[in-house]
């Protein structure tokens, strides 16, 4: 079997390239690890490869800018430089918009980038609150490789992996992020409450040494 094209492969890792998200990796480079960036932005690529999957078109179903600023700011909330004061979801989706409205973004818009930020660790709501947060929720979710849901499980191909994977390596993600969750959860109380992911995994952190995801995700499709 043959591998992709070089222009199929420039195709599948070219991102927007506008002013809006040429700013919003110039926000996220810094204060993120090279882990949950290049996490941040394979889950931007797998999402797009969600839309083309189930038939959405780009400026007409979705907006590239919209999703790629909400992929690509998702966990925003555990950055370096960050408040730390809230869950790391909602955190991260406060300061996604006001990034967002300072650059003139809509308020609409913004709003649509906020939800999809905040409940992207929500199944089953997720899904019921319009395109771009099952779009962002199923990147996230395909860059795990099946724990958090394998509807789409099928979207991405080895040879379309295989090039992702060598433009933005996956750096242990898994674990890299974990640890960055648990320890946002762990400054205050209040950014960790019972039955939320920050909540669940640094109770699990503390009691077992891992979480139960990081053991589901040694068996997944990407292995980490």
């Amino acid at each position: 079997m043959t591998g992709p094209t070089r222009e199929a492969t420039a195709d599948l890792l070219t991102l927007p390239g506008t002013p809006l998200a040429d700013a919003v990796m110039d926000l996220i480079r810094p204060v993120e690890t090279p882990s949950v960036f290049n996490h941040s932005i394979r889950s931007y690529l797998f999402a797009r490869l969600v839309a083309g999957r189930l038939g959405l078109a780009v400026g007409h179903d979705y907006h590239d800018d919209l999703l790629f600023a909400a992929c690509a700011m998702h966990d925003l909330g555990v950055a370096s430089d960050g408040p730390h004061s809230q869950r790391f979801e909602v955190e991260g989706a406060d300061r996604a918009v006001a990034f967002l409205i300072d650059r003139g973004v809509s308020a609409a818009d913004a709003d649509q980038v906020w939800q999809a930020i905040a409940l992207h660790t929500s199944p089953g709501i997720a899904e019921r609150r319009g395109t771009l947060c099952v779009l962002v929720r199923a990147g996230v979710a395909l860059d795990f490789g099946g724990p958090l849901g394998a509807d789409h499980i099928d979207a991405v191909t080895a040879e379309q992996a295989d090039a992702v994977h060598a433009a933005y390596p996956r750096l242990d993600m898994v674990r890299s992020l974990t640890d960055a969750i648990v320890a946002q959860a762990a400054k205050n109380p209040t950014n960790a409450p019972r039955y939320a992911i920050p909540g669940e995994f640094l109770r699990e952190r503390e009691t077992f040494g891992r979480t139960r995801l990081e053991h589901a995700c040694r068996s997944s499709r990407w292995g980490n």
